[in-house]
């Protein structure tokens, strides 16, 4: 009995060693896995390892890997990702966006596939949210040229701020100097921080289309056969009043006859006049009745005039061909006035609404531009591109505009009294915007700013100047490496 239990015991023994060799090898695997996966970015509350595969984008289809750890560096389960690469727009061709779909493999582990239809620059999105760890947004520059990816943008790490914070504690922005000779040396010039309107311009791609308040359809109210065909091909243009085509109906005949044998053989007004109506009803026009009256017989091929000025856009029938009652023949539109429709982003619609002003511009009429009105703004988003559409009317009279042309659409945004100064007296580092102050007799003090909306070279100031201060708005970068230098900027 003894050895038994003796043999049991050594039995589970090994088991229990078995069993920790899998823990350490598994253990081990996922750390070799995260240490494949790349450079570490630290993104809020992440940190964020990504993989491609393969490493230089190509045409076609691509797969990434994501390792998310948080701040302790434990693994994090149940991450919501929404990740896509999206092509700028150049010119008249719109912005192109890729979605990457994605799916949790194991603890921590995250992967997708994605495709590239052309060669160029791809940025990545990509936007992290865990309760725990709460939300990040990145942006990762990637290119079918090049291997991997670069972080550009994102949200701003606790850790690296609690570092910033440590290493630049002891450190205040101080004046320094710079003496006149130098000024011009190094072509320095400073403008006034003022407060006037600031305009908000949203650039969309855009293409023209027919003004579909002004298109009709020409069918029939009866069977019949197309005789002489005046409508004969696409693009050709109509009058009001211009014979389309000739038709032959045996209703429409006896529909006549009925008519005529009226006047010839009843006295009752009440008859012919309800003799004419069913010829009304049948779509034959007043002066055509009256034609018929005055020649006494029929008119076997009856003329379908246009009801509109207009220009054929659809052709359905050919000389001799039959024609059903109901089916749609031809569709004229009238050119004269025409729809402009552009594709605003999500991010862009808030700023938008009905009657707002748009200038409308064409690549292939550079020298002319059209100020319109927003007449229409979709409430429904394209599913793919996330845009909506927004709509102007354009007068055409002179027939330049024609639908499916390319066309930028800028839409003017007022945004009321904001302080503003120049673009380039603003200097980036980092997550950081500083500006220069002029404070007199060559001192110039380094400050961090907060900026707001942009409107060609001018940015708006949220915090950090005062109504009425002189920035630096040239020379910038070489003042920079004075400030450093002379007040002991390790960096800003």
């Amino acid at each position: 009995m003894k050895t038994v239990n003796k043999i049991s015991l050594v039995l589970v023994a090994f088991l229990l060693i078995a069993v920790a060799i899998v823990l350490v090898n598994q253990s081990t695997e996922t750390t070799v896995k995260l240490q494949e996966i790349g450079p570490t970015h630290l993104l809020g509350n992440y940190q964020v390892q990504i993989k491609l595969n393969p490493e230089k984008p190509k045409i076609g289809n691509n797969q990434l890997t994501l390792a998310i750890r948080d701040n302790n560096d434990q693994p994090v389960k149940n991450v919501k990702l929404d990740i896509y690469a999206e092509m700028p727009a150049m010119g008249s061709m719109q912005a192109m966006r890729e979605q990457v779909s994605i799916e949790n493999i194991q603890t921590g582990l995250y992967q997708g596939d994605y495709s590239l239809p052309m060669n160029g620059s791809w940025p990545l999105y990509i936007t992290l949210e865990s309760a725990k760890q709460g939300k990040a947004e990145a942006l990762f520059d990637m290119n079918t040229s090049r291997s991997g990816v670069k972080l550009e943008q994102a949200t701003p790490s606790k850790l690296r701020q609690q570092t910033k914070e440590l290493s630049v504690s002891a450190q205040k922005p101080a004046t320094f100097k710079v003496d006149h000779y130098r000024r011009q040396l190094i072509g320095v010039t400073t403008t006034e921080v003022v407060c006037q309107p600031l305009i908000k311009t949203i650039y969309a791609g855009a293409r023209i289309t027919y003004d579909q308040s002004k298109m009709i359809d020409i069918s029939l109210k009866y069977d019949a056969w197309i005789g002489k065909l005046n409508a004969d091909y696409l693009g050709k243009q109509i009058h009001q009043g211009d014979t389309l085509f000739t038709v032959y109906s045996p209703e429409l005949v006896s529909a006549q006859d009925e008519y005529l044998d009226t006047l010839k053989h009843s006295h009752s007004h009440g008859l012919r006049k309800a003799a004419q109506k069913r010829l009304r009803r049948w779509g034959i026009h007043p002066a055509q009745i009256k034609t018929i009256q005055q020649r006494g017989r029929t008119i076997d091929y009856l003329p379908i005039m246009s009801p509109v000025n207009g220009t054929i856009i659809e052709k359905n029938i050919v000389a001799g061909s039959a024609a059903k009652v109901g089916a749609r023949l031809l569709r004229l539109a009238d050119l004269s006035t025409v729809w402009v429709d552009g594709e605003v982003y999500e991010s862009d619609l808030p700023w938008l609404k009905v009657g707002m002003e748009a200038i409308i511009t064409l690549p292939e009429l550079p020298d002319n531009s059209y100020t319109a009105t927003v007449t229409y703004i979709d409430s429904v988003l394209n599913p793919l591109s996330h845009s909506a559409a927004v709509r102007v009317q354009l007068n055409n009279t002179d027939g330049l505009l024609r639908p499916n042309m390319y066309a930028n659409m800028d839409l003017q945004v007022d945004l009321g009294e904001r302080m503003i100064v120049p673009e380039q007296a603003v200097i980036y580092s980092g997550d950081q915007r500083i500006v220069f102050i002029d404070k007199g007799e060559g001192r110039l003090l380094p400050r961090k700013i907060k900026t707001g909306l942009r409107n060609n070279d001018m940015i708006e100031v949220l915090v950090g100047l005062e109504h009425g201060e002189t920035v630096v708005t040239s020379g910038n970068f070489l003042i920079a490496a004075e400030s450093k230098l002379k007040a002991g900027l390790a960096q800003w």
